[in-house]
């Protein structure tokens, strides 16, 4: 059965989004809710934004973190219902509004528990979509003196039946580095481009030559995504042979070890074009998504979880290719991230008429319960 209660949190977030780094009244909305159900401690301005609910019981023992993320995408949202979006320009278009209400809805159950040792604690995280929080919150000292022995988080994935549980032994996400690629030649009459040095051509092999490095199988160890999303060059004034142009990437490998090698080709293979043609040029590296590994042990519980409640699982063979800033977490901990399945009909995520579904809030929550339950009782 639905919580009502969880539902209007769900709804209320989604109507009041906020972009990441900015998630005040967001976070305010969720201690609100939170603050009735008698947490041990909450720490405040993790990571700037963020923060943790934190449930201790009477002995030391293992410490679980169960994450959710605070912030909306820049998206014009197009729904009309009652909880639409209240903000132009800005809406929950990834379902961290349905996230934040599964993690939220364990405080019901959290101050019930007779466990004898250990704590949970419920991190609420800014800035995912911007490759940010989680690195924050990593180098947060208050986070680290927590000494979580385990993370665990769940993205809703539309396109995938209602309820179903997708487990990634590989890991959950790609490895994701957007980057800029700046050039410099000479400007000129339009008349005589011989004067000058116009980027238009350089630009062109630069993307001709990314494009052979890809290896478009995602079952490939090797899958290499690299995807133009932004070309300016010059003005619009057709008497001049302009000197400028960039190029905005991403891309997208399964590991560390593949991006740093890609970086270091995409770098030579800029220079060479660029040197040949008489170009300088500059590359700017932004917005950084570690990829996000599933630690054997985390992936078990999850299994188990997912098991004892009859829920279908789904194993998938490789990881998807957006980005999860979760990764940051997997490089010190032992983590883990499991997908909801989040119904065949649902829009695909940042789609400007996705909504997340309430029906799955409760299928998150008794997730999470069996894996907590699993290791503090085990």
């Amino acid at each position: 059965m639905i919580n009502s209660d969880l539902i209007k949190l769900r709804r209320e977030l989604h109507a009041n989004p906020e972009l990441s780094c900015f998630e005040f009244e967001t976070a305010k909305i969720i201690k609100g809710f939170i603050a009735n159900h008698h947490p041990t401690e909450i720490i405040e301005n993790i990571g700037g934004t963020g923060f943790a609910i934190i449930y201790r019981y009477p002995k030391k023992g293992k410490s679980i973190t169960i994450r959710c993320e605070l912030d909306a995408l820049p998206i014009q949202e197009e729904n009309t219902f009652n909880h639409h979006s209240k903000k132009a320009g800005v809406s929950h278009k990834c379902g961290h509004d349905g996230h934040m209400a599964i993690v939220s809805g364990l405080v019901y159950w959290l101050k019930e528990q007779p466990f004898k040792c250990g704590e949970v604690v419920l991190l609420f995280q800014p800035a995912e979509e911007n490759g940010r929080g989680a690195k924050m919150v990593v180098k947060d000292e208050r986070f680290r003196k927590l000494k979580t022995d385990y993370l665990f988080a769940l993205h809703n994935i539309p396109k995938v039946p209602l309820h179903e549980i997708i487990v990634i032994e590989k890991g959950f996400s790609a490895e994701v580095q957007s980057f800029i690629v700046r050039v410099k030649g000479k400007k000129s009459h339009a008349s005589e481009p011989e004067n000058g040095i116009n980027p238009a051509f350089t630009i062109s092999k630069i993307i001709s030559s990314f494009s052979e490095l890809e290896v478009i199988e995602p079952e490939d160890e090797n899958f290499t995504l690299i995807t133009p999303v932004h070309i300016n060059m010059g003005q619009i004034a057709y008497g001049i042979s302009p000197e400028n142009g960039e190029i905005h990437y991403t891309l997208r490998t399964w590991s560390s070890e593949k991006c740093l090698i890609l970086k270091t080709k995409i770098s030579s293979t800029i220079q060479k074009i660029c040197q040949t043609n008489g170009l300088n040029f500059e590359i700017e590296w932004l917005e950084y998504f570690p990829a996000s590994a599933n630690h054997i042990e985390c992936n078990s519980h999850i299994i188990k979880a997912a098991t004892k409640n009859h829920l279908k699982i789904y194993e998938r063979s490789y990881p998807f290719k957006f980005g999860e800033d979760f990764g940051w977490f997997a490089k010190e901990y032992k983590t883990a991230m499991f997908g909801l399945g989040a119904g065949i009909n649902t829009p695909a995520l940042h789609n400007a008429d996705y909504d997340f579904p309430d029906e799955i809030i409760e299928t998150g929550i008794t997730m999470f319960k069996s894996v907590i339950s699993n290791i503090l009782q085990g």
